[in-house]
């Protein structure tokens, strides 16, 4: 997730009912983006969500790493960031802040998601400039897709113009340098050939 304005004259986002925050921690995979300045050419973006201990500054750690361009063949890049989660009950609140460095932090609104399996989610901004449709594994089905975009129209008020699906190609060797594991990347969602 890179890095914007939030000023809008839009109404503000909705953000869903239910997030129990440690369901929602762990490896997910953009599949579809609005870009900001940082995604305008990503592949093999992943984001990593570690939940910290109460005594910490910040609530969790986003690990955020993707190709520059091509999958696997270009530099791959890092953005760390933290975030903050809102509300009085931080167990479960689909509003977070997150802050790629000092002095920016930027709202996180989680306006979609799988609240049963937590297969997807959609992360809204409020200028509807930008916007990130997450899946726990490289692919999503095209219904599925399909779908998150008419509800980021329809329900959201996202006009999609500059909207782009991410390359996901991994390899088993592209897997392991990025740290990923089996669980994370299934074989069965590796490329037949290794690329060089």
């Amino acid at each position: 997730m890179g890095l914007g304005s939030s000023k809008s004259t839009f109404p503000a986002l909705q953000s869903v009912a239910k997030c129990e925050t440690d369901k929602f921690m762990g490896t997910w995979f953009v599949i579809g983006v609005k870009p900001t300045y940082f995604e305008k050419t990503c592949s093999n973006a992943v984001e990593i969500y570690t939940r910290l201990p109460s005594t910490t500054s910040n609530d969790i750690d986003i690990n955020f790493t993707y190709n520059k361009a091509e999958p696997i063949t270009s530099p791959v890049k890092s953005l760390p960031q933290k975030g903050w989660l809102k509300g009085d009950n931080k167990d479960d609140t689909g509003d977070w802040v997150v802050s790629p460095f000092r002095p920016i932090k930027m709202p996180y609104t989680i306006i979609e998601l799988d609240d049963v399996s937590y297969d997807w989610a959609v992360i809204g901004y409020p200028s509807r400039e930008y916007c990130w449709i997450l899946g726990r594994k490289p692919t999503m089905s095209e219904e599925t897709y399909k779908d998150l975009i008419s509800r980021l129209e329809t329900k959201h008020q996202y006009d999609l113009d500059g909207l782009r699906k991410v390359p996901q190609v991994w390899t088993k060797a592209e897997r392991e340098k990025r740290g990923l594991t089996e669980k994370d990347i299934p074989d069965e969602f590796l490329t037949k050939e290794e690329l060089k």
